[in-house]
């Protein structure tokens, strides 16, 4: 099993109670209040409603939330729900924030639009209006609290080492890394960069646009590790062999991950955190977690 610390909340008894005696107050509230509090025009929320689709940002390749499905390249009629049609050509997705916004668009009552971007222009499509959300692992970090407003969080990681077998005796703790003898891997604009950065500071660094560049080099003992969020890497280990390299498994940062939006638009956000405790009280959360992190039977689909 897959270790992450999915985000959960409980009520008191008291708030149980004043959440029952609001509820009961909105429902006997007067019309004229009600319409004074409809959604606002300008909200995310009225256009993708008004739109029929909620389009969902990500940069597929990050194991196990958003990636590229083995049938993708086929012709084929029609598209399944989080496929993508260009030239023809059908891209099928999968994951498990697919998974969460495939529902998010069934609670909406609307289509669910997938929309494939690279990591470093993510946040740029989001606030220039190619897409309505980001639901791709992202970390809430100081930084992009400047440029986007976060919900909730859905779940907390923390950074761990993909480290080449050669290594194993010789480096034990991500500690060991910090030497300028070290080539040390992570992906530019993520919080995987910043820990190299902050806690190796005296490693040699070396971007890859791409996780599966990264981990694919540390197989290979072109680099010597890969600093990088630990699903990421005890899914690769997973899938590859832990037998291939050696797993750091203890994060050595705490990051929660939640759902971006433009900033100031309360209405959609509201709804998002709504969204996501309905998701978890209802069981579908629960469902949609162990099909990705307590199972490999989707390995040979996203393989």
């Amino acid at each position: 099993m897959l270790k992450t610390r999915k985000v959960r909340y409980a009520m008191s008894a008291s708030i149980r109670t004043t959440v029952l005696v609001v509820l009961l107050w909105l429902v006997t509230a007067p019309l004229g209040w009600a319409q004074d509090k409809a959604l606002d025009p300008n909200s995310t929320l009225s256009g993708i409603l008004e739109r029929g689709k909620v389009r969902m940002c990500f940069e597929a390749g990050y194991l196990p939330f958003e990636m590229v499905g083995t049938r993708s390249g086929l012709r084929e009629r029609s598209l399944r729900p989080a496929d993508e049609r260009k030239g023809g050509q059908v891209t099928s997705f999968g994951g498990f924030d697919i998974d969460l916004g495939r529902e998010m668009a069934r609670d909406l009552g609307v289509d669910f639009a997938p929309v494939n971007t690279r990591w470093t222009s993510i946040i740029p499509s989001l606030s220039l209006g190619r897409c309505d959300i980001i639901i791709s692992g992202m970390s809430v970090t100081e930084e992009r609290l400047l440029k986007v407003d976060f919900s909730d969080p859905y779940m907390e990681v923390g950074q761990t080492v993909l480290l080449n077998k050669k290594l194993a005796n010789e480096v034990t703790s991500y500690r060991d890394l910090n030497d300028a003898k070290y080539s040390v891997a992570s992906k530019p604009g993520t919080t995987g960069e910043d820990a190299v950065r902050r806690f190796l500071p005296e490693a040699t660094y070396r971007p890859f646009d791409t996780e599966a560049g990264a981990a694919a080099a540390v197989l290979e003992g072109t680099i010597d590790a890969f600093v990088y969020d630990r699903p990421y890497h005890a899914t690769y280990v997973a899938m590859h062999g832990s037998e291939s390299v050696v797993f750091l498994d203890e994060p050595f940062t705490d990051e929660a991950i939640a759902f971006a939006i433009r900033k100031n638009d309360p209405d959609f956000l509201n709804w998002l955190n709504s969204f996501l405790q309905k998701l978890r009280s209802d069981g579908r959360y629960d469902k949609i977690y162990r099909k990705w992190f307590e199972s490999t039977d989707w390995f040979d689909l996203y393989g």
